[in-house]
This record gives C-alpha cells, structure tokens and sequence, in this order.
C-alpha cells in the first residue's frame, strides 16, 4: 500500500501521570507550537476548555469542549482523567496530488488526554495553528451523538468575515457571499458555514474550520451578540422528498433528535483554528492537510490532475461551426478538438447529456457517449461525466461500470446540498468507488473539503464556493469577492471556481446574460485566478470559439500548472489584493488580483533560486480600466532578488511567467 512518504520523521513520546480527577480539582496543561509562538493552555475542572495564544496575544479565551452522547456520556463535562500523553512529531508529508506544496513539513507537539468511560481528547499545537478532537474506544458498541459543545470565545470583538444562510436544516449550495462584520453583531439566530476569518485589533488572522471529516455531520456556527461562536450541526435526516417537481430540490420531513449514529470506537473530526501573522500567511498553510487522514490507495499513478473544458457556464454557445450547437455530439466533438489542440486532458461534459429525473444511466438524445468517448481517446482527452447525487447514489455501482464501459475519466457529481452525517458518507463512499474503478471526482452542490482529498487523492477538487457560474443569475462575483475567497473558502482546500471569463466589464458595464455569461474585472484577472486559486482540477470556463479568437492568450493560460512543488504568499489582505508565487519543476509562476481600486505593488524576488530568469507578463492593458478585456505581453529579465513593480487596473490582475536561463 502506497502510504504518505515521511522523508524525515523525529517522533518523541512522553507519559505523564496525573491526579485521577477529583471532580472540582482543576488542572491546568500547557502546550507550545515548535516554533514557541502557539501556546494552548488546556484547564481540566467541571468541564474540559481550552485558550490559545500567539506571542502574548490572547486570540481566544477558555472555551468549553464536549460531547453529548445517548447512552449518558459527555466526554468534556466532569471529566475524570486517567492520565496525560504528550507527543512531538517532526516529519515531511510528499503529497500524492500537490495542492500547494509537494513537500509539506509537518511539526507539532501534542497533548492527549485519556478520560474514564472510554473517551480521548487531544490537542496539537503546530506553528500555523492549533487544533482538538475527540475519540472514543468503546469496541463493538453503536454510539448516537446528541449535541457537541464547541464554544469559541474570542478575546475580543473581533472582525469576522463569515459566508451566511438562513435554511433551518442548513441545506444550499454553500455559495454565500462573505459578510464582513463584528462578532458581536451576528445575531443569535444567525448562523455561518465553514471556514470563516477571523482578524484582531493587532493584525492577526484566523481561519475557523475542520478537517478529517467522516461520518459525521458538517460543522456550523451561531452568533451570540458577544465575543463568541457556539457550534451546531444538522441532525440526521430520517425522511425526506423531493419538491414538486423538481429532481434535485430536497425537502426533510423528519430529523432524528441526534447528529450521528456511529462507531464506538473512532475518531472524531479536527476543530481547527488556523492562525497567521498576516493575511499572506493563509495562502501558505496546508493545516487541513496536515490534520487529515493519510492516502489510502494502493496505486495513483493514475491520477492526473490538470485543465478541463467546460460547457456549462458557456451554454454550449459555441458558432462559426456547420452544425447546431447544443448538447449532440458534434459539439462535444468541438470541445475535444479544441482540448487537444491546446493540450488541455479533459473535457467536462456537464448537465444535460442524460435523462437526470429518471436515471443517470440514459443519455439525452443526440448523445452517443460511446463515439464521443472513442473519440476523445483518439484525441488523448479524457471525458468527465456530470451526474445529479440522487440517481446516482441509487444505482452507484452500475453507473459507475457503465462510464469505465464507455471509457470516461471520472465524474462530477453534483446538487447534495446537504452536510449531515449521511451525505459526508455519500461523499466517501463517493471516492471510495470511483477509486476502485480509476475514476476521478469532483464534488459540486458541495461542502467545503476537509481532508477527504488526502485519504483519496482521486477527489480532485471541490466547489462549495461562490464561483463564476453565478454572474449568468446575479452580479456578485465581483473583484472584491475574488480577493477574499483565497483568504476565506481556499485556507479550507482546493475550490472549483472554474475561472476563464473572455467576455469582461468594468463596474458600470456588467450585466447578467445567462446564454453569453461575462465577468466582473479586467481579463488578466481571470487568468491570474490560474495561479492564485488553488485547484487540481482547474477549468477552462468559456466558449471554445471566444478562446479561438485568441490564441496566445489561450497558449498562455493553458500552460499554467494546476498542482504545484511549492506556493509563497507574497502580499495580500483579504478582500483587497493578493499576490502569490507558485513552483513546479524549474519554472515559477507569479498572480496577482486586486478588487475594484487599481494598485501598484512591488515585491521582492528573493524566494526565487539564484538564477537568471526570462519572464513573460501578462498585464492589464493601457485601457483595461475602460475595456476589461485590454491586455498585453510584456517579455523581460530578472535576476533574485530583484524587484518587480506590479501594476493592476481598477478589478485587474497580472500574471507572470519566470524560466530559468540556463
């Protein structure tokens, strides 16, 4: 079995024995990051509650941990401790599917906590955050979890910028726009989704989030009109039906009164608290990675990450063609064509190619899967097949033998809407199946990830943000929303935002057409999303036709890595711009993003191997802050450790493209 490579592994384990735990008797654990810049301190009287710290700084105050369980237990509440562990761990993760860095260093020391009654809690301090879970060793046993106590007290009334909804079953898409506001403001009755940023008065910045989610349900967050978060998540759905006539709308009829039925001996997901000094730091940290759970297949040579032409978002409104566009096989046929011809390896083909109130077995007519498949292949372009979650989760296998049948390269499964303890283990079982069969999935109509990417590199991105799709229905995708999601939604995991607009406005020109979608922002920021924007799996957004048009421009962004040896955050404050340099192989790449206030920013290339580079930019053109779609090529060289000037538009980007002279 192919486990993580450990390159370098220094692992020290120390037993401690403590008081057994006279209820009322309050012990006190401290534990540091390795760098000394993290301090948890963890206080064991009537209940179990932990604080952190960074370099003096009180981020957050004792907050209460628990769990509630049926048959009486609640591991946290009175707890008696039978002994203490401490742990320090020094090693380096190889990523199978490299989001950010291939070589990840993972260093954090650890404190477990065995309660009576069969319970574990641990805490870990590492220097890009900290982190507890709980874990029961109850053999044999079926256990419901009723409630979990997750308080976060902050120690002030920090900014919070936190996605938002509404839905009582906390159903939707989990698209929300992020709310910048005080955390005192958000009401008791609102609650907010994961990740969520959080920033002090003295600059530092959070990311509340989880990661090695398995079932169990998702974890959300209400406001309380003062400092604090307290936690909730949805009950397990016992009955449901879909809205009149809908085939993907879900309306539950009825909840159990817990949120998981589970295994009595397991462990629980990660709360996670990513901490940085400043906003760049977020777009370094692979803390969710870091925290989940190990690859568990044997062989993934087979998994090729990369870029996808898509469909959907462009209405299939390919032209300048003898045939009908639509969703037939020769327009498939265009899209495969024009894969190979910028040697993209794959196409996706999206909704509508099968009868989805039926099953997902049946393609739509006009659509031979087979000959666009066969096709495809001869191309060396891989197909992925759109399928709704219902039908496919009623005849998964079957579906699944079909596609490698026919030939496909994986699946994007989409519409669940959901984050109970049921879809989290529709989401493995998911991956787990297409694993088996070499598949790759991607996940829409989703959660945030976090961590299923790492058990099964297979996963290969996931949406769970609010993308580009959106300007076809509204007009909130704009350049101040693409600079906070790489702060906010990304800290969690890779996000399928599918960016590549061609059609682009300024502020006053943008309007919502569905069948000619457009963006908000210059064109060069569209492609610097390309660097910025984590995504194995990255799409290519617009009409064939339109990228046709333009072919250098098409070259450059097709050549953009999806998965990267190594990321530095180089500049950045959410909601404002970002820059960002990524690595793969010997060539590095350089984006950079700001919303609607044109900026120019210098940076310093000492991150950079000390050599001599070529370098081709892509900047906003003289006119973009007029006509969004102006750009042009700029060749030069630079040495380490020069500096660069980098100047956007009002909502305009740059991208840049070093290569070493040998």
């Amino acid at each position: 079995m192919q486990h993580t490579k450990f390159i370098r592994v220094k692992i020290f384990m120390v037993y401690m024995a403590v008081f057994a735990g006279t209820v009322g008797y309050a012990k006190t654990y401290t534990l540091t990051s390795p760098d000394k810049q993290i301090r948890i301190m963890v206080v064991a009287d009537n209940y179990i509650s932990w604080s952190i710290s960074r370099n003096g700084e009180t981020l957050l105050k004792l907050s209460r941990v628990a769990l509630h369980v049926s048959n009486g237990l609640t591991p946290g509440e009175m707890p008696i401790i039978i002994r203490a562990e401490t742990k320090m761990v020094d090693q380096i993760i190889s990523a199978v599917i490299p989001v950010r860095n291939k070589l990840i260093p993972e260093q954090y020391n650890e404190l477990k906590l065995i309660l009576k009654d069969g319970f574990i809690i641990s805490f870990r301090a590492y220097n890009d955050g900290a982190a507890y879970r709980f874990e029961s060793t109850l053999p044999d046993q079926k256990i419901e979890v009723t409630d979990e106590i997750a308080d976060f007290n902050f120690n002030e009334d920090c900014h919070v910028i936190m996605p938002q909804d509404n839905d009582p079953d906390m159903q939707g898409a989990y698209e929300a726009i992020f709310k910048d506001q005080k955390l005192s403001a958000i009401p008791k009755e609102q609650y907010g989704f994961l990740p969520l940023h959080i920033a002090t008065s003295a600059g530092t910045k959070m990311v509340l989030t989880e990661a090695d989610l398995y079932d169990y349900p998702n974890l959300f967050f209400y406001g309380t009109n003062k400092n604090s978060l307290t936690a909730v998540s949805p009950k397990v759905v016992l009955e449901n039906k879909l809205a009149a006539g809908s085939d993907r709308l879900e309306i539950i009829t009825k909840k159990a009164n817990y949120i998981a039925k589970t295994k009595g001996s397991r462990t629980f997901p990660w709360r996670v608290l990513i901490i940085s000094p400043d906003d760049k730091g977020l777009l370094e940290t692979d803390l969710v990675y870091k925290l989940s759970t190990p690859n568990s297949l044997e062989n993934t040579a087979w998994i090729e990450p990369g870029k996808v032409a898509w469909d959907w978002w462009n209405a299939n409104n390919i032209y300048g063609v003898n045939f009908k566009a639509g969703i037939n096989t020769e327009t498939y046929k265009y899209y495969i064509d024009f894969a190979a011809e910028y040697k993209l390896p794959y196409i996706i083909v999206d909704e509508g190619w099968s009868v989805t109130d039926v099953n997902t077995l049946v393609p739509a007519q006009g659509m031979d899967m087979e000959e666009i498949i066969n096709y495809a292949k001869s191309k060396n372009v891989g197909v992925i097949l759109w399928v709704l979650w219902q039908p496919f989760d009623r005849q998964m296998d079957k579906a699944l033998d079909l596609f490698v049948k026919w030939g496909a390269a994986g699946v994007k499964v989409d519409f669940m809407g959901r984050a109970d303890q049921y879809i989290v283990n529709f989401f493995e079982r998911t991956a787990a199946a297409t694993a088996r069969r070499h598949l790759l999935v991607d996940f829409h109509g989703a959660y945030k990830p976090s961590g299923l990417n790492r058990k099964y590199p297979n996963v290969i991105n996931f949406e769970g943000v609010r993308g580009l799709e959106m300007n076809k229905f509204d007009a909130t995708i704009t350049p101040e929303h693409n600079v906070t999601i790489p702060f906010t939604r990304m800290a969690a995991g890779p996000m399928d935002y599918t960016p590549g607009a061609m059609l682009n406005t300024n502020k006053t020109d943008f309007r919502v057409v569905f069948s000619e979608p457009m963006s908000m922002g210059t064109r060069v920021q569209q492609a610097a999303m390309y660097v910025v924007y984590d995504g194995p799996l990255q799409m290519l957004a617009d009409n064939p036709s339109n990228y046709r048009k333009e072919p250098e421009y098409t070259r450059f962004i097709s050549q953009i890595p999806t998965v990267w040896d190594k990321t530095i955050g180089l500049a950045g404050e959410v909601a404002k711009y970002v820059v960002t340099a990524r690595k793969s192989g010997n060539k590095w790449y350089i984006g950079a993003m700001t919303n609607w206030d044109g900026r120019e920013i210098k940076i310093s290339t000492t991150f950079l191997d000390k050599r001599k580079y070529q370098m081709q930019i892509l900047q906003d053109g003289t006119n973009a802050d007029k006509h969004a779609a102006d750009y042009r090529f700029i060749d030069n060289q630079i040495n380490a450790g020069d500096s660069l000037i980098i100047k956007m538009a009002p909502g305009g980007g740059w991208v840049a493209l070093l290569t070493p002279i040998d």
